[in-house]
């Protein structure tokens, strides 16, 4: 079956870089830039065939039958953003929980242009001591997959800059929505 994914994919024109890090079994993905609901199934399917299983946040209002449960199958956590209900803390103990354990984010929130990124994802990695793996989509190239593991140095603003600059050479389906460092 994975073999089938990456042959359509293929098909489309796509060029997913199977290349994931070695030794690294838990990490928060922070994945740029969303401009495009396209962003989540081209990440899927590249988690589908590098084995991956992939956790998502996505918010509790569109988890009604039946999309909640195939939501649920595809790895969504759902959150109610109406509550401060501390999910750092969760996502946290979900890592510490779990042998593996890759949490997908894409930090703009949405998929309009957001030049505020939410940083729940890196007090995430920092308190569950995980690194932070960037992964890029980039439609005009038709290429997607893992560009490379990187370290919080506790600095959020200098390291979520950094983490712009280095996603920023990507442009989104809807370049003027991405990423602008």
């Amino acid at each position: 079956m994975r073999k089938l994914v990456h042959k359509f994919l293929l098909l489309l024109g796509w060029n997913i870089s199977l290349w994931k890090p070695e030794g690294i079994k838990k990490a928060v993905v922070v994945m740029g830039p969303h401009t495009s609901n396209w962003d989540f199934v081209l990440g899927r399917l590249a988690f589908y065939m590098m084995h991956l299983q992939g956790r998502y946040l996505v918010k509790k209002d569109i988890f009604v039958f039946p999309l909640g449960l195939i939501l649920k199958a595809l790895g969504a956590i759902p959150v109610d953003r109406s509550k401060n209900n501390n999910m750092v803390e969760y996502v946290a103990n979900l890592f510490k929980e779990k042998e593996e354990l890759y949490v997908v984010f894409t930090p703009e929130g949405t998929r309009s242009y957001n030049p505020n990124w939410k940083k729940g994802f890196y007090y995430i990695a920092v308190k569950a001591e995980v690194p932070i793996l960037l992964a890029y989509v980039d439609f005009p190239s038709k290429r997607g997959g893992f560009l490379e593991v990187f370290y919080p140095t506790g600095d959020v603003d200098a390291d979520i800059l950094e983490i712009k600059r280095k996603l920023g050479q990507f442009k989104g389906k809807y370049p003027e929505k991405g990423i602008i460092s």
